[in-house]
């Protein structure tokens, strides 16, 4: 499955790249213990590679948060997943567990500091899009209570029904990933200034971290 960018989203963001990842037949559970232990390893790794001081300026950050800023989101309120991560790691805090799918690829974007997001496909209905959003569209976030209504103009990505995540930093309650979830949509989510070795990188760290922990076999990758 390719994500289809609208035209008024890629006239305002010319050099914006996603990459997309289909996986099938994915065995998610709630822990693996090998994991575990690479998540030490990768905790130990982030604290001698970074400083909390001066994170944000670092190059790859820096793009997202230039993006962020551009629609209207404040970096420092709502940070780049993958800033939040080494930000969280710096703080003392291990990375969460989730469910192993969750759990490795959150590892990927903390090892390649590219945000990644992913979809249970069984609960995308037809194609996805990314656009910018309408006034009062309604968008249920993972562990959120209620649905919060939209402003307008935010880039959004919906399937034919519903959002399923406002870009590059919520991702829908309805399409998350869960222990019954057997194919999965990896969204490496690139922003003006990162290049598509760099989604490219993040991707493979992905799907090998994924197929790893979780089984399944790589069926796609497109480029959008």
């Amino acid at each position: 499955m390719a994500l289809t960018i609208h035209p008024s989203v890629r006239e305002a963001f010319p050099d914006l790249k996603v990459l997309t990842c289909r996986i099938e037949g994915v065995k998610v559970s709630r822990r693996n213990e090998a994991l575990e232990r690479l998540k030490g390893e990768v905790v130990e790794e982030v604290k001698a590679k970074y400083r909390l001081e001066g994170l944000g300026n670092l190059p790859t950050f820096k793009a997202y948060r230039a993006f962020f800023w551009r629609v209207g989101v404040d970096p420092t309120k709502n940070r780049p997943a993958s800033e939040a991560l080494i930000r969280r790691i710096l703080r003392g805090n291990p990375p969460p567990t989730i469910n192993t799918l969750v759990d490795a690829y959150n590892l990927a974007s903390v090892k390649s500091e590219v945000a990644l997001a992913a979809f249970d496909l069984d609960a995308v209905k037809g194609e996805l899009t990314m656009r910018f959003a309408s006034e009062g569209e309604e968008f249920l976030g993972i562990g959120m209570e209620k649905p919060i209504r939209l402003r307008g103009g935010e880039i959004v990505i919906s399937d034919s029904e519903k959002l399923v995540a406002i870009y590059p930093y919520r991702d829908a309650e309805n399409t998350k990933v869960t222990e019954q979830t057997r194919n999965v949509l990896i969204l490496v989510c690139g922003v003006p200034g990162l290049s598509k070795e760099k989604l490219s990188q993040a991707a493979e760290v992905a799907v090998n971290l994924i197929i790893k922990f979780c089984g399944g076999s790589l069926v796609e990758e497109k480029l959008s």
